[in-house]
């Protein structure tokens, strides 16, 4: 879960959602966990490895959520009611993924009433909590369990009033994705499980709690709420929020809620989203989803986006006044087709996911600003992805992945799923043409609509839909090499910018010159021009260029994130000192991960850096989601540990 006019990747500037997501970073082997594995359900690829449940046996249909929302003991606690379909015959234990939940009791319902059930809970594992065991030798069709969240729930980020855009209500919000869903409520936490869901959420009255369901823009604030949403969803795009928020429309399905000092800046950001849906509906069919909203959330939300249901979750770095990140939008919305509505089953098959979603996209942005800038984004993504993969081991850089065992789901994510898989349907595109491969994309859409689907199934669907059809266009070495090899294969389709080119002559004229690029040259130049230019400058440059050139551009203390992401790493790495304050102050004040990561990154690979790193993050924890401070907490203790 990107950008300026532009869009969403500049290495996948704003999303990388979700989507969920940024993805923080090219993925490291991380060290095995100690909790039990599940059991293998019967298809090996669908067997999703960071889940205690097994849905082979019994799946939940429909999960009645009835919470508390306690800000000043900054918990949810109250009952989920499971609906339940028991598939093995012999089946009499349901299995739920928890992670520092307090269980208060279990009951299953028979003949009209409840009455208890034998539950435990077992030890928790450092990656996917602690398996939650029911048994219900009646096998129930409805169990209840009675729970309470942990106040470091790392699913839930609770925020004071002075962490608020307006300063007056404390805020708080969800991030599932991947496997955090089960830190507030106890689940079949896999998106290989949909249910449909409702609600019932009580708070103080002050503040507005909304969900990623059916949130009536009319809705009144009263402490008392409730949702349904109809259509089933998988357990990571479960989300929840509740703070000073209201709303305005952007069109009669569309709108934004967000606090009230942001709210008219992010309409105006975001007046392009009804003509976005439109777009995408020509090309891959009917938005299923009624309402498309968007919640702006503080700058602490992790990510550039999460595609939430009805529900999109936004950074508030996309707003910077010239609708030049909106591109993040554009990501978001196509989850609704790739991802929400047609999801991968397990982590390990996310390209299914990203993948299409990013190079539905670039169709958007191509078609509402332009084939340019849309190769624009492309060729930044394509450059970012063989940089990141320079970094990978072999077995990260496949777009089917292995199983992923005891790895957190986290961070197996990465550049290779929304590029790679993205680059790997324009390869696709090129070779079948558009005529032909926009109804084969349309037709996977419907034809697994609200379901979920491995890389197995959609190798399956391709051969028979589309290679069989058309059996001289791909080689069975080419599919294999996308999809199975490491690296981007030599068949792939490089995109090209004529802007990009005329950046580059500019860029090398200064560097030989050291005279600055006209200004009406430079006038017409938006975020995607410039990202360029500070990546095409190398590891390094002179402290006394870049100087030249923050006097003419103002790129220290700049509003755009995409920037200040690569112009400090750069500043730092070169010893210009000046820019050091203001970076600082940035990774101080914003939270998503894909911005201020590459900054720490530089930050700690020196003494000097690593103290004032560690000065800013003490003063940024507090406000930082759980999610960011993991991870600048694992990059500063491995920094010192190398010491």
């Amino acid at each position: 879960m990107r950008l300026p006019v532009l869009l969403l990747s500049l290495a996948m500037i704003a999303t990388t959602s979700g989507c969920s997501g940024d993805s923080a970073g090219p993925a490291e082997p991380q060290p095995a966990a100690s909790g039990p594995a599940p059991a293998a359900p019967a298809s090996a690829r669908r067997h999703d490895e960071s889940s205690y449940a097994e849905p082979h046996k019994v799946r939940i249909t429909d999960l009645a959520l009835d919470l508390k929302l306690d800000f000043d003991a900054r918990q949810l606690s109250g009952t989920a009611t499971y609906t339940l379909e028991w598939i093995d015959p012999q089946a009499t234990e349901l299995l739920l993924d928890t992670r520092d939940l307090a269980i208060e009791k279990v009951e299953g319902e028979a003949d009209g009433a409840w009455s208890p059930l034998e539950f435990a809970l077992a030890d928790a594992d450092p990656v996917f909590g602690s398996r939650l065991a029911i048994q219900a030798p009646q096998r129930n069709a409805r169990i209840r369990v009675t729970y309470a969240t942990s106040p470091q729930a790392s699913g839930l980020q609770w925020l004071e009033p002075s962490m608020t855009e307006g300063g007056k209500l404390p805020f708080m919000f969800s991030q599932s994705q991947a496997i955090h869903a089960r830190s507030w409520v106890p689940l079949q936490d896999t998106p290989g499980v949909r249910f449909t869901y409702s609600a019932h959420v009580t708070t103080r009255p002050d503040v507005m709690v909304l969900m990623s369901a059916d949130n009536d823009p009319d809705a009144e604030r009263d402490g008392d709420y409730t949702f349904s949403m109809p259509q089933p969803i998988p357990s990571y795009l479960l989300a929840i929020a509740a703070g000073d928020l209201v709303f305005k429309p952007i069109s009669p399905r569309s709108g934004v809620w967000a606090e009230p000092t942001m709210v008219d800046r992010a309409v105006a950001e975001f007046e392009d989203t009804e003509k976005m849906i439109a777009t995408t509906e020509a090309l891959y069919g009917p938005y299923r989803w009624e309402r498309y909203d968007m919640l702006v959330l503080p700058p602490s939300f992790p990510f550039g986006g999460m595609e939430n249901p009805r529900l999109s979750f936004i950074t508030p770095t996309v707003i910077v006044g010239d609708k030049s990140l909106v591109s993040l939008i554009a990501h978001e919305l196509a989850h609704s087709w790739s991802g929400n509505l047609v999801t991968s089953a397990s982590w390990k098959d996310i390209w299914l996911n990203e993948g299409f979603t990013t190079y539905v996209q670039g169709r958007i942005v191509e078609a509402l600003y332009g084939h340019e800038l849309a190769e624009m984004e492309r060729q930044i993504d394509q450059a970012g992805v063989k940089a990141d993969m320079a970094r990978m081991a072999e077995h990260d850089q496949l777009l089917v992945l292995p199983p992923l065992g005891t790895r957190d789901p986290d961070e197996a994510l990465s550049e290779v799923a929304y590029t790679k898989g993205a680059w790997f349907l324009q390869f696709l595109e090129q070779r079948f043409g558009r005529e032909v491969f926009d109804p084969f994309l349309r037709a996977w859409f419907d034809d697994h609509a609200f379901q979920s689907a491995d890389s197995d199934q959609f190798v399956a669907y391709l051969r028979a839909n589309l290679l069989a059809k058309n059996p001289n266009a791909v080689t069975e070495e080419e599919l294999d090499a996308w999809l199975n090899r490491p690296g981007i294969p030599a068949v792939a389709p490089p995109a090209r910018s004529r802007t990009f080119a005329n950046v580059d002559t500019a860029r090398i004229a200064w560097g030989g010159s050291g005279q600055l690029p006209n200004p009406q040259v430079t006038h017409e130049w938006g975020t995607q021009a410039w990202v360029h230019f500070i990546e095409g400058l190398g590891e390094k440059a002179r402290p006394e260029q870049l100087a030249q050139l923050d006097a003419a551009y103002h790129f220290t203390g700049t509003a755009n994130g995409e920037i200040a992401m690569r112009w400090y790493p750069l500043a730092i790495r070169s010893g210009y000192k000046e820019a050091l304050p203001a970076a600082g102050e940035f990774i101080q004040r914003v939270g998503r991960r894909k911005l201020i990561i590459p900054i720490y990154e530089e930050l700690v690979k020196t003494p000097e850096g690593l103290a004032f790193a560690r000065e800013v993050f003490e003063r940024a924890r507090p406000g930082y989601h759980p999610i960011t401070t993991a991870t600048v907490q694992a990059l500063l203790d491995k920094a010192a540990q190398a010491r």
